[in-house]
């Protein structure tokens, strides 16, 4: 096994499907939404649309991803796992293409589709730091994973936005052939990229449990899991923390653009300001991973926690696209950071052997995260018909995951935790 080629093949995953969670999920979806599949509509109502399908995309995540991480230790096979999510993201993210102008139902549908895909992959994706790296480079790796997935799906999302805002040069009709051959583009490429790591990373092969009897063993396994992280009180605090923080960024990074849209900026100023995240969060992502491996990484989150509490707050007051443009690199500065250290942080927590079944909570907390704030984002603008109401309501997330982070000291051992 050649860890040092395997953490890049893996990092390659994160290059490959990150383009649907900046064309697709941040960019085009909520335009398209808003603009062609609800034209004509409430802005309040297709808000509380767009939330309740990233609420309800999470939610289903939420609920499958302990028991397939218990059943990925069980019988193994986490290239398995990504390859069978990856599919699903990436033809339901095709289908978006067939969408026709006001059939908000069914782009509602093949999104949350494309977005279980999405996450669902990063349950075993995840799960695979501890086995292609050393320990004392998790922080680098995990770190490098995230660089790499702002950088490729910035330069596609750059494809993108260039192919919307001058169609004819890509031999396009007009800006709306141009958003849903974009959604093409994303699917072809997260295929394309995804397959070193499915076809050149070395893996254990599955065992030869039966998928019924790894089922049942796996559920069993999920309980005890639970109860295993119960008595792990740094884990258990960890997770509750991460499920209000992360919730947080998951949150602004799924509902930016409407709320842009809402408060009366240009489409095409947001999309450009989300580009702009993009190419600042690759060097910063790996800026964090040296800040956690020399100081720690709780304090890097920590940081990166204040910073997203107070570009919230600045949010509420945004009156232009240069507004919207630097809030846009202060979240870009430390996105990444939060994200990928949070990962390597958990890593370091949690018991020697269990990745997948640790990781598989690890997912459900992060996107059962995702499903508080979209709610509570849609239901606000809906009740109050204010956005900026609605928005400056993920502050509370911050400031509470923030302060119980702080409980909770640096690891320094390896934990050993009997069965």
């Amino acid at each position: 096994m050649n860890q040092r080629r395997d953490a890049w093949y893996w990092a390659m995953y994160d290059w490959a499907n990150s383009g649907f969670a900046t064309s697709v999920m941040a960019g085009f979806f909520p335009i398209f939404l808003k603009e062609y599949w609800s034209s004509g509509g409430d802005v309040a109502l297709s808000t509380f649309r767009l939330g309740n399908a990233n609420g309800g995309a999470a939610l289903v995540i939420a609920i499958l991803a302990p028991a397939l991480g218990a059943i990925a230790d069980r019988r193994g096979g986490n290239k398995t796992f990504i390859g069978l999510f990856a599919t699903l993201g990436i033809v339901a993210t095709a289908g978006l293409y067939f969408v026709n102008q006001g059939d908000w139902p069914r782009a509602i549908a093949f999104y949350v589709i494309g977005a279980v895909g999405f996450a669902g992959g990063n349950v075993f994706y995840n799960a695979m730091l501890m086995r292609i790296a050393p320990r004392h480079r998790w922080d680098i790796v995990s770190a490098r994973g995230f660089a790499l997935g702002y950088l490729g799906g910035g330069l596609l999302f750059a494809l993108n936005v260039g192919m919307v805002l001058e169609p004819h040069w890509f031999g396009l009709a007009d800006l709306r052939q141009a958003v849903r051959v974009a959604f093409l583009t994303v699917a072809v490429w997260w295929a394309i990229f995804a397959l070193p790591l499915l076809v050149f990373v070395d893996e254990a092969r599955p065992s030869d449990v039966r998928w019924g009897r790894a089922v049942g063993e796996g559920m069993r396994e999920l309980r005890d899991t639970f109860r295993r992280i119960r008595r792990l009180k740094p884990v258990w605090t960890f997770l509750l923390a991460y499920w209000l923080y992360i919730d947080g960024v998951n949150t602004i990074i799924a509902m930016a653009v409407d709320y842009g849209l809402s408060v009366g900026l240009n489409a095409n100023a947001l999309i450009i300001a989300l580009l702009l995240t993009q190419f600042v969060s690759f060097p910063s992502a790996i800026v964090f991973g040296r800040i956690g491996a020399r100081y720690g990484a709780r304090r890097g989150i920590a940081i990166a926690i204040a910073v997203f509490a107070g570009a919230t707050f600045w949010a509420m007051f945004i009156r232009s696209a240069f507004d919207f443009y630097s809030i846009a690199v202060v979240i870009g500065l430390v996105q990444g950071g939060i994200q990928s250290l949070s990962r390597s942080y958990y890593a370091r927590l949690i018991p020697a052997g269990l990745a997948a079944e640790f990781f598989g909570f690890y997912g459900v907390v992060g996107k059962a995260s995702a499903v508080l704030g979209p709610f509570l984002v849609g239901w606000i603008a809906l009740l109050t018909h204010n956005p900026r109401y609605a928005i400056g309501a993920i502050i509370f997330l911050f400031a509470v995951g923030g302060a119980m982070l702080a409980t909770i000291p640096e690891p320094k051992q390896v934990v050993h935790l009997s069965r």
